[in-house]
């Protein structure tokens, strides 16, 4: 009975919170718009746009030793999860089956597994240093922590389901994930979609003052 809620109901009902949320948050972020600028641009706002959405991916020379940790974790943790979320084998076999109607080759079990460590490597790592760092403590709220609860019993549960010991790891791991999809839009996970955005406009703003961010 579950088992039918969460692959029927509830799947239905959290994928629809999940995109209507994500649109209507990118919608009125858009809305916002900004400033009339008052002086005559330096340079292209679109170039600095774009320049600055892919030059933040690698941190200024000079900040790097004091960021040493946050970068190779979160390199880690993101890379691997996107690995496990778009190329794990049961992942692709879903969205061929439930979301896209065709798929594409998965991973090996072997890259599975290295993705997997990296994720929680870099994912616990970056926790800690939230919780343990005095900065970062004040800063995180309990969002920040339910947040990464989520993601790790996700990554946890699909980890344990993939040995297919029982169909109840299955259904566990698709009901937390089922969960994280509500709890997305309504999060700081939102800057999975958000920190072009956000990039974006700090480099146009500073390209038409002629300044490279």
């Amino acid at each position: 009975m579950f088992a039918e809620f969460v692959d029927g109901p509830f799947w239905y009902f959290s994928a629809t919170v999940f995109v209507v949320g994500v649109v209507l948050r990118l919608f009125f972020a858009l809305r916002l718009g900004t400033p009339r600028p008052l002086s005559r641009p330096r340079e292209s706002a679109s170039r600095g746009f774009i320049r600055t959405v892919f030059t933040r991916f690698i941190p200024r020379r000079e900040f790097f030793p004091r960021m040493r940790l946050e970068v190779i974790a979160g390199y880690a943790f993101h890379l691997g999860l996107f690995a496990l979320l778009f190329f794990a084998a049961p992942h692709v076999e879903f969205y061929k089956e439930r979301i896209l109607g065709f798929g594409w080759t998965p991973m090996p079990y072997w890259a599975f597994i290295v993705s997997a460590q990296l994720a929680f490597a870099g994912l616990l790592l970056l926790w800690l240093r939230r919780v343990l760092h005095p900065v970062s403590r004040i800063l995180s709220d309990a969002g920040d922590h339910i947040g990464t609860i989520l993601v790790f019993l996700v990554m946890l549960t699909g980890c344990l389901a993939l040995a297919e010991f029982h169909d109840s790891l299955r259904v566990l791991h698709f009901f937390l994930a089922e969960l994280l999809l509500i709890y997305f839009p309504f999060s700081s996970l939102m800057h999975t979609f958000t920190f072009v955005l956000s990039r974006g406009y700090l480099g146009a703003g500073f390209a038409r003052h002629g300044v490279k961010a």
